[in-house]
């Protein structure tokens, strides 16, 4: 079905764009067309415009909804058991540090950077060149 998805889109985006133009025409001619100022068909939109609207916007998702990928896992211990059984054949665009074992990244990461511990070395290591 994913060939089906693409040109559904596509369909459903036309037609999305032509009842945007219709709604924008119709409020521009209603705009300057002399009319009775009590009449509710002054200002609201037609039925087809409003149908048409719903339509491409069911086509739309409809299209998106078929071109998606399969789900995947959505607890943790699940996606991290894959990971792990998977290495370095999982993911080809995953980083190397975070291949086989999903915490090396927390793992592997530097601390916090102590700015005041850093001054006051620095600060010892100007005195002794002095």
């Amino acid at each position: 079905m994913a060939w089906l998805s693409r040109p559904l889109t596509l369909v459903g985006l036309v037609i999305l764009a032509h009842g945007c133009y219709s709604a924008h025409e119709h409020t521009v001619l209603s705009s300057t067309s002399v009319q009775h100022p009590t009449s509710p068909s002054a200002t609201s939109l037609p039925l087809d415009i409003y149908i048409e609207t719903i339509a491409a916007t069911v086509l739309i998702c409809l299209g998106l909804v078929l071109g998606s990928g399969a789900p995947q896992p959505i607890q943790w211990h699940t996606w991290a058991g894959k990971i792990e059984r998977e290495g370095d054949a999982g993911s080809g665009d995953a980083d190397k540090e975070t291949l086989g074992n999903p915490f090396n990244a927390l793992e592997a990461r530097s601390g916090f950077i102590n700015i005041n511990k850093l001054h006051k070395d620095f600060v010892k290591y100007q005195q002794l060149g002095k």
